[in-house]
């Protein structure tokens, strides 16, 4: 549970101590996804930021906002997507649902139209967070942070660690990462080194895999990387990073800021791995009246209960 719980500390604290959205777990792998999860990412706010709050609480699907779906005239759902009709049935679907698109039918077809232009420059930076609380177990850290500085994917990249860090513990990491020391207890945070800009708006190189005499890449160009960094803002934006449920056991009493801390063991656990009927300590109860999503709406800027995006389409009041 030290890496679990000392995750979920740093996310409290980066809450708390900055202006940026906090989520956990996000993919930051763009020629193969799913290779390359980040702990932590910070995304912080830019000028259309209460614009995007506006319009849903909820991750809008990335091909709903790469459609062709426009603000004007409304377009047959199929015609505007390049992917799978069934792909992008669910995603018209999904749109609609949380009112990024509007629907109408012409005869037996479904037409659509965005209800708002999407703001792109609702977000203003990435930072990627690698948590690694005890640095004598490394695993794969040196890899997974030399492809995220050469891919530059996140404006910048930064290694949380509970350990001592030692000069051979910064050698052993590109240069451009920045280095935190942060003890979960006292939710004391110490910048051993700052973090280097990153190149984000030019290609980068994604390491693909590692042998003996061999290693391969991709190289992603900027628009790749300029769709991935939507793709993970919005990600994180509806995501956040309380995304666990917590369980109906009596043990369970989360802290003030939603983390699943049992009693009985006497520390913050994992409900997905840890708690439940297999547990020897497991004691039936109502569960936790907390509600996490209203705990999120008061300690970050994201919006539980947006009023909405009302689209008045043009030329129509001279007719009321």
């Amino acid at each position: 549970m030290q890496e679990f719980g000392f995750e979920l500390a740093l996310c409290a604290h980066l809450e708390e101590t900055t202006d940026s959205l906090v989520a956990r777990q996000l993919g930051a792998a763009v020629a193969s996804p799913g290779s390359r999860i980040v702990d932590t990412v910070l995304v912080e706010p830019g000028l259309a930021f209460e614009t995007r709050t506006r319009i849903t609480p909820h991750s809008i699907p990335a091909l709903a906002i790469e459609s062709d779906v426009g603000v004007g005239c409304a377009t047959y759902w199929k015609d505007a997507f390049d992917c799978h009709p069934d792909v992008a049935r669910r995603v018209t679907d999904r749109a609609v649902e949380l009112g990024f698109f509007e629907a109408e039918r012409r005869g037996s077809r479904r037409y659509v139209r965005r209800t708002t232009r999407y703001p792109e420059s609702w977000f203003a930076r990435l930072v990627g967070v690698e948590n690694k609380p005890d640095l004598g177990r490394p695993g794969d850290l040196e890899r997974q942070l030399r492809t995220d500085v050469s891919l530059a994917l996140f404006d910048e990249v930064v290694l949380a660690t509970e350990s001592y860090v030692t000069r051979a513990h910064l050698n052993r990491i590109p240069e451009e990462v920045g280095v935190w020391r942060f003890d979960p207890e006292t939710g004391e945070r110490e910048v051993v080194r700052e973090a280097t800009t990153l190149p984000i708006s030019r290609s980068g190189i994604e390491l693909l895999d590692e042998r003996p005499l061999r290693t391969d890449i991709a190289v992603v160009g900027a628009n790749g990387k300029r769709r991935k960094r939507r793709r993970i803002a919005e990600r994180a934006y509806g995501k956040g990073w309380r995304n666990y449920a917590l369980p109906p056991c009596a043990r369970m009493n989360p802290t003030d800021d939603g983390r699943p801390y049992c009693e009985h063991f006497g520390s913050v656990v994992d409900p997905g791995s840890d708690c439940g009927e297999s547990c020897p300590e497991f004691e039936a109860g109502d569960g936790s009246k907390q509600e996490l999503d209203a705990i999120r709406a008061e300690r970050s800027p994201w919006v539980r209960e947006p009023a909405g995006v009302v689209r008045r389409q043009s030329g129509l009041d001279q007719f009321g």
